[in-house]
This record gives C-alpha cells, sequence and structure tokens, in this order.
C-alpha cells in the first residue's frame, strides 16, 4: 500500500514524488516498489510464502548453475522493465546469460527472461492484472503465477508478437521454454512438507 506523507517523512522519503533513481539511494528498511514516482510499501511475507520462495528459488538456481544458464535472484530485487514502467521487485527471477549486462549493483535494467510471483491475498489484483500487463510489455519472457491459497498455477510464455499465452500442462506437467529441459508438476507446490531438493533433482536427473 502507498503510505501517507506522514509516514513517508517518518521513513525519510523526501516529500512529494521521487524520480527512479532517488529511490534507488534511498536506505529503506522494507519491501518496496517504485510506481509512477511513488514509493509502495509491501506487506512482510508469510511463512508460506517464504517457503514457496525459498523452495523455487533454490530449485531454479540448481538448474540454472548446472547448465550455466545465467543468475537466479529472489526479493527484495529492483526490476525496471521499460523507461515507461514501475520498478518492481518480484519473488524470484532468472536473467540468461546473454543478459547479464542489464544488472548493476542495484537493480535490474530491463527484463528478467524469467519472473515468479507468488499471489497473496493483498497481491492479486497486483499480479494478475498490474504486473503482467507490465511484464508483457516489458518483454519479461516468461511468467509464472502460483496462487498458493487457492492452490492454482499459471504460466505464460511471451510469443513473437509480445503477447503472453499460457503453457500447456500436459499430464500434469509443464515444460519452461525460458529453460528448456526444466520441467514441475504443479502438484509439488501444494505438498506439505515440500519435496526436498534431492528427490526433483533427481527427476531432473542432475544427480
Amino acid at each position: 500500500m502507498d503510505i501517507s506523507q506522514t509516514d513517508a517523512r517518518a521513513a525519510g522519503l523526501p516529500p512529494g514524488k521521487v524520480s527512479y533513481q532517488e529511490y534507488l539511494q534511498l536506505e529503506l528498511d522494507a519491501w518496496t516498489e517504485w510506481v509512477d514516482g511513488e514509493v509502495v510499501f509491501l506487506p512482510m511475507a508469510s511463512r508460506g510464502h517464504q517457503r514457496l520462495v525459498v523452495f523455487l528459488t533454490a530449485l531454479l538456481l540448481r538448474f540454472v548453475e548446472e547448465h550455466r544458464l545465467g543468475e537466479v535472484y529472489c526479493e527484495p530485487f529492483s526490476m525496471k522493465t521499460g523507461p515507461d514502467l514501475p520498478a518492481r521487485s518480484p519473488d524470484v527471477v532468472f536473467i540468461a546469460q546473454q543478459n547479464l549486462k542489464r544488472l548493476d549493483e542495484q537493480c535490474l535494467w530491463g527484463p528478467a527472461d524469467l519472473v515468479v510471483e507468488i499471489v497473496s491475498p493483498d497481491s492479486i489484483h497486483r499480479d494478475r492484472i498490474e504486473k503482467f500487463g507490465e511484464y508483457q510489455k516489458g518483454g519479461v519472457r516468461e511468467y509464472w503465477l502460483i496462487d498458493r491459497l487457492q492452490q492454482k498455477t499459471e504460466f505464460f510464455s511471451r510469443s513473437g508478437k509480445g503477447l503472453y499465452y499460457p503453457l500447456p500442462i500436459r499430464e500434469g506437467i509443464v515444460h519452461s521454454r525460458v529453460l528448456p529441459g526444466l520441467w514441475l508438476k504443479p502438484e509439488w507446490l501444494w505438498r506439505n512438507p515440500l519435496p526436498t531438493q534431492k528427490e526433483i533433482l533427481r527427476k531432473w536427473n542432475l544427480i
């Protein structure tokens, strides 16, 4: 949610809107995004949310490192997909080797190749509407939406025309287009406890 002017002063923000460059210089002890010159403070993630972020980050990192495909990061991490678009802090991102030049020490200047967002009750509109449109326009090649409360997953790939289309889930399995050879069973995400890394890496023939 946006913070009030009083809260902004308490957080050390200058009055009024801030540029993205000014935003990057702020030392905020919070998870935030930059939208139309406003600093948007995001609520603390729940335990279930964090479990999925850590689980997916660890799996993607292992797969990407094994094949030397690029780098993987998790929130809080600033990604500005385009000059006229907000700067978001996705839950998990993968940046392909050829696009690592977009990274500096503070943010990713341009789209990640893959973005994962874990949908929370407060983020439904933000993830499904706002970010969907921004990531599509900004050039994020693959977008995973994971709604743990409804136990629903959606995987989108960007077409040559710049529009997202859903990746098929066949026999309970979805294959990534951005990371060839990587596949998931969405039902893994709802297990309690979650599958071990060893279990999935074995299925991927990585151990």
